[in-house]
């Protein structure tokens, strides 16, 4: 049951255990709460006290276990599992037409998987609050995947109780490429952010125009495979350009080639190293892959 539980919920065995001890203190800690609440009312232990004492320790219960969450650190898996409680309970969950779940697959440190993940909780409690239009799409990052064991990107994951795919090259490429396991969450939309292998062809033709990129320079130039990261940087510094930037592209079956979605610039200064160029890059990435990919997804649902 335990090992059940923990790929249900896809967490270490630690926080299982912590997890299952909010369930149990926070529970113990709203039947507490309920009773000296009761106390006040002068209440014989009728079956009027019963039910309200049912009431209350439903009511209280949310609250209780986010307040054992916290300094067991699991915050943000029990923020993640009341709202999915609350979406099946009140309907929401069968008629939510307008949230996709995407996928993320990163290779490294994860500031773009941070950034994106933060801009996806902010549009879900702004639709849940109806701040913005109920028909607007948005978008909720469901699982993230990646290549290399100990990366960044796989502990953001964790703190914000998000699914994580570890995934290795022979699968993916002459395997059935993890197909059942993006099925098996619903991934309806694939961002890439900072991964380094190539997309399989079976991958781009389950999901056409539903998997798109950002690459640190302003295609075509400065693109094609081995041009990542620092390389790419050291490239434009060493070639004399004066402007360099981002371009976020739909994925094809060939480096850095698919149909351009948007670009935005900054100036290279003739004192700028590869290290500084990076820096500029990362704020024009973490300023417009969020606000891109959720303008992509509305013309997504709309199409």
């Amino acid at each position: 049951m335990l090992k059940k539980l923990q790929q249900r919920w896809n967490v270490n065995g630690l926080n299982l255990v912590l997890i299952i001890t909010t369930f149990a203190l926070g529970g113990s800690l709203c039947g507490y709460a309920g009773r000296k609440i009761l106390l006040f009312t002068n209440l014989e232990k009728n079956v009027l006290w019963f039910v309200l004492y049912i009431l209350l320790i439903t009511l209280l219960w949310p609250l209780c276990v986010l307040l054992i969450s916290i300094p067991l650190g699991q915050f943000a898996f029990f923020k993640r599992y009341l709202i999915k409680v609350w979406s099946k309970m009140s309907g929401r969950s069968k008629n939510n037409h307008n949230k996709m779940n995407i996928a993320i697959f990163a290779s490294g440190a994860g500031s773009n998987a941070q950034q994106i993940i933060k801009t996806s909780s902010l549009l879900l409690q702004e639709k849940g609050e109806a701040k913005i239009e109920a028909n607007k799409a948005t978008y909720e990052v469901a699982l993230i995947v990646c290549n290399k064991p100990g990366a960044g990107v796989l502990q953001i994951a964790e703190k914000a109780g998000i699914p994580t795919l570890l995934i290795e090259k022979e699968r993916f490429f002459n395997g059935d490429n993890y197909l059942p396991e993006l099925k098996k969450h619903q991934i309806d939309f694939i961002v890439l952010a900072g991964f380094l292998w190539k997309m399989p062809a079976a991958l781009i033709t389950v999901y056409p125009k539903k998997i798109i990129n950002i690459h640190p320079a302003l295609l075509p130039k400065y693109g094609g495979k081995g041009m990542y990261g620092s390389k790419v940087h050291e490239a434009v510094i060493a070639a004399g350009e004066n402007e360099s930037g981002i371009t976020i592209h739909f994925v094809d079956e060939l480096y850095d080639h698919g149909e351009i979605i948007f670009q935005a610039k900054c100036e290279v200064a003739q004192q700028d190293t590869a290290e500084t160029l990076a820096q500029k890059i990362h704020l024009l990435e973490h300023a417009n892959y969020p606000a891109v990919i959720a303008s992509v997804v509305e013309k997504q649902n709309r199409s």
